[in-house]
């Protein structure tokens, strides 16, 4: 009687375990989790770049236009003789004659063109090197952005604190910390970004600059709309007037200074592989160049068009 009992024992122990169907809910479990984790991170981006828009570009163009609407002109221009140019009270008329007084400028039309020392660049501080987020960075003009609103008593949107107002962090694709900064200038005509008074947004990568094109004019084109990419070179062939723009350049996966020497490298030269080059037409970085999940992404500059 003990050995049929044997074998009855050694089913109900053959039988222990998972069943397909046990193994097929865990698995589908699993996925279900991980692909919550994935659009989770997708959310939160998405949510940042909104905000990144919302609390503080559009904030800051508010600020511009309130700027405007205190004292009848745009940001740093004379008031007494107004040039309807960003930091106008710099640029002078004729040359060598400061515009804000033009002293016997009667003699010559007070278009831009005849302006010299126009089209910089009013910042609060330099922030990124000159060409460090994309070549045709303006001067730095004399005038503080800072000094300017607080001035007139506009109100700027808080940005990364006090005093440093102008500046927006956010994280990249890449988890590395990356900043946006605003400034002003004036584009002269015929600029492939648009000419007249623009915000200048600093430090946007690929996806970002994307999506606050999207956000701004409707189109993600870095060539035509309000929102442009910075030294975009213009269409220049009869057959390019008025067609379909160029898409921004570059994309998340690009990493950003990795170069040969410490010289040039926000990464301290600790790399010997060719440095990604994030400008305009240059294929050479980006064919050659190290692309790996950690880098910082690659940065751009864009130009927003202002009403005034």
């Amino acid at each position: 009687m003990s050995k049929p009992h044997s074998i009855h024992r050694l089913h109900r122990q053959v039988q222990q375990g998972f069943t397909l169907i046990e193994l097929a809910i865990v698995l589908a479990v699993i996925g279900l989790i991980i692909g919550a984790v994935a659009i989770a991170k997708d959310v939160q981006r998405n949510a940042e770049y909104q905000k990144a828009v919302n609390k503080f570009a559009y904030q800051w163009k508010m600020a511009y236009d309130q700027y405007y609407q205190r004292t009848g002109v745009v940001l740093g221009d004379c008031q007494q003789a107004p040039t309807y140019m960003v930091n106008g009270a710099e640029t002078e008329i004729p040359t060598g004659t400061n515009a804000c007084t033009r002293p016997g400028g009667s003699g010559t039309a007070g278009i831009p063109e005849n302006f010299a020392n126009r089209g910089l660049k009013i910042c609060n501080g330099q922030g990124y090197a000159a060409g460090q987020v994309g070549l045709g960075d303006a001067t730095l003009a004399t005038q503080n952005l800072r000094a300017l609103m607080t001035r007139a008593g506009v109100r700027m949107p808080p940005g990364r604190g006090e005093g440093h107002e102008d500046r927006f962090v956010y994280i990249d694709s890449n988890g590395n910390a990356a900043e946006l900064q605003v400034c002003f200038q004036w584009n002269t005509s015929g600029t492939a970004s648009g000419a007249g008074n623009v915000m200048v947004v600093r430090g946007l990568t690929p996806d970002l600059a994307r999506f606050m094109d999207q956000v701004i004019d409707g189109k993600p084109d870095s060539r035509e709309g309000r929102f442009r990419i910075q030294s975009r070179p213009s269409h220049a062939a009869a057959t390019e007037a008025n067609a379909p723009g160029t898409q921004w350049e570059a994309n998340n996966t690009q990493g950003n200074n990795i170069a040969t020497t410490a010289a040039n490298s926000a990464m301290g030269g600790s790399d010997t592989r060719q440095t990604i080059d994030n400008t305009s037409g240059n294929t050479a970085g980006t064919s050659t160049g190290r692309t790996f999940d950690e880098d910082r992404v690659i940065l751009l500059t864009a130009h927003w068009i202002m009403e005034q």
